[in-house]
This record gives C-alpha cells, sequence and structure tokens, in this order.
C-alpha cells in the first residue's frame, strides 16, 4: 500500500496521476487516513475519523472505492475530495460523494440530499432501508428523507460547499445511522454489528447502483457488481487457513468401516443376523489442538460482507466433523449427523415413498455387458482426456483399493473398490456422476482464487450429489435401481432417527420395500456408520432441490463452477459479478449431447422423478 504522509498539491496530483494510469489505488494518508478506489467507481464512500465511535468505520472499509478522513488536516482532505469529483465527474458525467456518520441514538436513518435531483437513487435507499424491520425484529426503525444543503453532521464542516460541489460536478449525499450496534455505555454489539453492516451495505449498494445506471456512463451492470474486485490478504489468509485445516483429514475416509468385507460376510453367513463392531481408522490429527487452530483465525476481522459469511459457515461445519471424528461409534456422532445434514422433513420421505411405490426393483439382466474395476479406470480415463483438450493443466489419478466400500472421489481423484462390478449403462452414469461432477467441480474449484471453492463451501454435498445424480439422468444412465437405492437411503435415515438398528433397517428394505440382500446391505452398512451417518440421504435431497431450482427458472451450467450450495448461488453471483471469481475451466461431455436441453426443460416442465429412469 503506497504511504502519502501529507496532503499537498504534489501528492494529490499523484493521486489523480495513478488512477488515471492504473484506473486505482490504495494508499494511507495523513491521521490514520486511508483511501481506496478501484476500476474508477462513480462515486466514493467517505466517513470522518472519530473517537467514541466504535463500529461505524467497519461499514465502510469493505467498499470498493472509500475515504476515511484522517483526523486531522481536514481541509487538505477537502481540497482531495474536490479534485477527485472535477476528474471523475468528467468521466462519468457524475460523481457522487456519499458520506456515512453515526447520529445521536433514535430509531431513524436519515438520508440528507438533493431529492429533486436524485429522486428513484433516494426513493431506493429510502425503501431499502424501511424493510430493516422484516430483517431484524425488535429495532422499529424508519428512514426520513430531509433535503438540505447540510448533509454532514450536525456540527461538521461542509466536505464540499454546495457551490464548490456543483462547479466539481459532484453531488453530495449522507445518510445518519442511529447507533443501535451500540449499547448505552457504548459498548459495540459485534454480532448485531456485523449483521447490520451486511444489510446496510446492500442497501447503500442499491442505492448507489440506481444513481449509477441512471446518472453517469458507467458500465456497471448490477448492484452486486459494487463490492470489492481486489480482496484484502486477510481474506486469502483465512481461505487457505480452512482448506488446510479440511486437509487434515479426510472425514468419509475415517468414519467408513476398514472391516466392511468382515462385516458383510459375518452378516451373510449369519443369515442377517450377527452384525460386527465397525473397526475405524486410527485419526491422523488431534481434534482438540485443530479446533484450536481453527478458532484462533480471525474471521471477525474479514469486513467483506459475502467472504465474512462464507468463512464463518465453513469454521461451523469443521468444528462439527472435527466432533464427529472425536465421537465414531456413539451415540453423539448420530446427532451431530442430523446436525451437520440438517435433518430429514416429510416432504423428502413423501418423495421416497413415492418413488419406491412407483418404481419396481428390476433383476440384473444375465446377458448384459458387465464392466470391472479396471474397465471402470479405463472409461474415467478417457474422460480425463477430454478435460485436458480443454485445460492442459488439468491432471488426476485412478486408485483401485481393496480397503474401499464405496466409490468415491478425493482432493480430485477417483478411488475404486477392488471388487466393484456394474452394467455399461450404470457405469456410463457413474463416470458423469464421480468424475463428470465431482472430479470437475473440484478442478473448477482449483482454478479460483479461493481454495474453498475446490475443497467446498459449508454445506456444499446436497448441490454436488443433486447434480451428479442429475448427470445420470442426461446421459440416460439413471436406472429404476439406482434411484430406489436413493430413495431407499432416505427411508433409512428415517427409520435410523426413529431408533431402527442394523438388523431392522437391512429386514425393512428386504421385506417391506423389496430390495435384494445385495442392495439393502449396502444402504444399511453406510448409513450405519460412525454411529449413524445422515449423508446419505443428500442424493435425494439434492436431486429435489436442483429440480425445484430449475423449475423456479434457475441455471445449470453456473453451477458446476466449484463446490458451493444452492444457498451460496447469489454470493458467487455477486463473486462473479465482482470479478473475484472466474468461469468454470471445464464442461462436462454430456452438455455436448444433442438431447440435453430437451431432458432439462422436461425437468423444469415438472417431470415426476419416478420417470427421470432409462
Amino acid at each position: 500500500m503506497l504511504n502519502i504522509s501529507e496532503l499537498s498539491e504534489k501528492s494529490i496530483k499523484q493521486i489523480l496521476t495513478i488512477l488515471e494510469e492504473d484506473g486505482k489505488i490504495s494508499a494511507s494518508l495523513p491521521g490514520a487516513g486511508l483511501i481506496h478506489i478501484e476500476d474508477n467507481l462513480p462515486y466514493l464512500v467517505v466517513y470522518r475519523k472519530r473517537e467514541d465511535d466504535p463500529g461505524t468505520e467497519r461499514i465502510i472499509i469493505s467498499e470498493a472505492s472509500y475515504l476515511l478522513i484522517g483526523n486531522k488536516f481536514f481541509e487538505a482532505y477537502q481540497r482531495l475530495i474536490y479534485a477527485l469529483a472535477d476528474k471523475l465527474s468528467s468521466d462519468f458525467k457524475s460523481y457522487m460523494v456519499f458520506e456515512i456518520y453515526t447520529g445521536e441514538p433514535n430509531n431513524c436513518f436519515t438520508i440528507k440530499a438533493p431529492a429533486q435531483k436524485l429522486p428513484s437513487s433516494v426513493k431506493v435507499l429510502e425503501k431499502e432501508l424501511n424493510s430493516i424491520n422484516d430483517i431484524f425484529s425488535g429495532l422499529y426503525l424508519k428512514a426520513e428523507i430531509k433535503d438540505t444543503p447540510h448533509r454532514q453532521r450536525e456540527g461538521d464542516e461542509d466536505i464540499l460547499s454546495i457551490d464548490e460541489a456543483k462547479k466539481s460536478g459532484a453531488v453530495i449525499v449522507g445518510l445518519e445511522i442511529p447507533p443501535v450496534f451500540r449499547n448505552e455505555n457504548n459498548e459495540v454489539y459485534p454480532v448485531f454489528l456485523r449483521q447490520f453492516k451486511d444489510y446496510l451495505i446492500t442497501c447503500i449498494h442499491k442505492a448507489l447502483f440506481d444513481y449509477v445506471r441512471v446518472q453517469t456512463s458507467s458500465g456497471v451492470g448490477s448492484y452486486l457488481a459494487l463490492g470489492r474486485k481486489h480482496l484484502k490478504e486477510k481474506v486469502f489468509e483465512i481461505d487457505k487457513a480452512l482448506a488446510k485445516i479440511e486437509r487434515s483429514y479426510q472425514f468419509l475416509w475415517l468414519v467408513s468401516p476398514a472391516n466392511i468385507q468382515d462385516i458383510k460376510q459375518t452378516f451373510f453367513e449369519s443369515n442377517y443376523e450377527k452384525v460386527l463392531d465397525y473397526h475405524y481408522r486410527l485419526l491422523p490429527i488431534d481434534p482438540d489442538l485443530l479446533k484450536r487452530e481453527l478458532y484462533n483465525l480471525k474471521v471477525e476481522e474479514i469486513d467483506d460482507p459475502a467472504m465474512s459469511h462464507i468463512f464463518r459457515e465453513k469454521r461451523e461445519e469443521l468444528d462439527q466433523q472435527i466432533t464427529m471424528l472425536s465421537e465414531r461409534g456413539t451415540s453423539n456422532f448420530f446427532y451431530n449427523s442430523i446436525r451437520l445434514y440438517k435433518g430429514l422433513d416429510s416432504k423428502l420421505s413423501q418423495e421416497a415413498g413415492q418413488i419406491l411405490r412407483e418404481v419396481d426393483e428390476v433383476a440384473e439382466e444375465e446377458d448384459a455387458e458387465f464392466i470391472d474395476a479396471k474397465g471402470f479406470s479405463s472409461l474415467a480415463r478417457r474422460e480425463f482426456d477430454y478435460f485436458a483438450e480443454q485445460d492442459e493443466n488439468f491432471k488426476s489419478k485412478v486408485h483401485i483399493r481393496k480397503d474401499v466400500n464405496i466409490m468415491m472421489v478425493n482432493k480430485g481423484e477417483l478411488y475404486i473398490p477392488a471388487d466393484y462390478r456394474m452394467n455399461k449403462t450404470e457405469a456410463t452414469a457413474l463416470i458423469q456422476h464421480e468424475v463428470g461432477t465431482h472430479v470437475l467441480t473440484y478442478y473448477n474449484g482449483t482454478r479460483q482464487p479461493l481454495e474453498l471453492l475446490s475443497s467446498g463451501l459449508a454445506d456444499y454435498d446436497p448441490l454436488q450429489e443433486g447434480l451428479a445424480v442429475m448427470s445420470e439422468f442426461l446421459v440416460d444412465g439413471l436406472t429404476g435401481n439406482r434411484l430406489r437405492t436413493l430413495a431407499g437411503r432416505v427411508i433409512a435415515g428415517s427409520a435410523l432417527m426413529e431408533g431402527a438398528e442394523f438388523p431392522q433397517l437391512f429386514r425393512l428394505l428386504k421385506m417391506d420395500y423389496g430390495f435384494t440382500p445385495e442392495r439393502a446391505f449396502n444402504i444399511t452398512s453406510r448409513i450405519m456408520q460412525g454411529g449413524g451417518f445422515l449423508k446419505d440421504i443428500i442424493y435425494l435431497k439434492g436431486l429435489v432441490q436442483l429440480r425445484d431450482h430449475l423449475q423456479n427458472g434457475g441455471e445449470y451450467e453456473p453451477l458446476l463452477a466449484g463446490k458451493f450450495g444452492l444457498k451460496h448461488t447469489k454470493i458467487i453471483e455477486e463473486l462473479t459479478e465482482r470479478k473475484v471469481l472466474k468461469t468454470s475451466a471445464l464442461r462436462p461431455s454430456y452438455l455436448l449431447t444433442e438431447n440435453v436441453t430437451n431432458k432439462l426443460n422436461l425437468i423444469r416442465e415438472g417431470l415426476p422423478l419416478s420417470q427421470m429412469i432409462t
């Protein structure tokens, strides 16, 4: 960061020159001031440093264009603001100086602005601020517009006089904020301040975008694009630290039993009665030390609303996972599993029940063409070659393992059980499930500046598995037995939540729902991992959520940009608009098939899940 110790005529010219040549500047200024401007935006958010005003400064320092006025040399700051407005108003036809300050305790936002000159922008801000009571209960705040030539805090000097503003091409707007984020002792409520700040920034951005759209020649396309494009280094430090913590253990690997083959053999030989204890792999981490490392990360210092939200969510998820690793084989593992995977609602259980009523179990054809683990590995490598044609940096591996009971992708590499066997239709579908979705989104995530988009944002699994199952449908590979298995996992999860044990679950699936012993065992053994593991419900849950997303007009391909949840789509859109994130590096091969658009349209038009099968 550039350090400017004196705001002289020379240094002001230096700032303007840097803006002219680079289009952006970040510099420290006298009296602990700061200036940060990206992409020559046609507005400047301003705050004057004050004593005994905790919290207010945090509202502006995540802005893409802001000036923090230091506690001395105010006249020099006035000259700087005049020079910025004079230059940038000529570039954009107009330039807004938007000052934020905290007023005396009351229940009112006061918008001080030339209401006749900026009618729509001021109304947008008033409307957004008045909706705050819908978000925060018990505040009873309101917003009012005050058309006055003095738009600063009472007793402060004008940033620019009205004549100076007209001469420089600037429009001055002031926003007085009620100090509801502090108590009577002037102490900040930290959690509420974060939520209040995030909401307030969105309100301000919507008003600024209206101004930019109506009054200026700037090409900003959305209010979402008004956040910072250049994230602070602290953001990347925490992103890397969270990703490193997650990489220090393989969660699914550590909760799966190492003795699954022995469990299966004993269960079948005992006529489905005897269940061996699950044996788990030794933990490669100390949970207590890892949690200490996790909560030593200063997530609370991240002022960017989108990134702060992402990090807090992820920290909570990692905390839950680490706790669960300590509780494998206990009932607490199951209770935390319910919390981690957000439980199971009646709507999902009804969807599962309907599938099992409408789709029959089909016996495997004896003359069907089957593929073993090595054959599947060859199909996977063919897909890898297709990815490498799109991006020469793409690399991945296939591992065939005897100690793996399910096919999985870990850190972008494919793991196949040594005894895996499937027919060709299922293999074609599973390639797009594991490689065309999980490997692809991992790699797309690695090409983003945020590492968490490859390891996964919090609660990303339902969308990942929804996309993966949808890909099976899009390549005509979603069989009735496969869809039944996904529904059976939900039924098993529901029964588990009602207290069913391993043999009861197995008999429920085999006798009541017609699953073969092999499929019933696979469903039961997976959901009993750790002491009760609800992860498997997310396959059908994710498919239902993705179907609803598409039926509500949502797009499909942008969901492949990394590993995130449907609840993150607005944040992903915002970060993409801000040019923090990039478009996807890889596209799956199934999007090239002729009928993919027709199939997605069928989903949008309400095709029942039971009719998605091949």
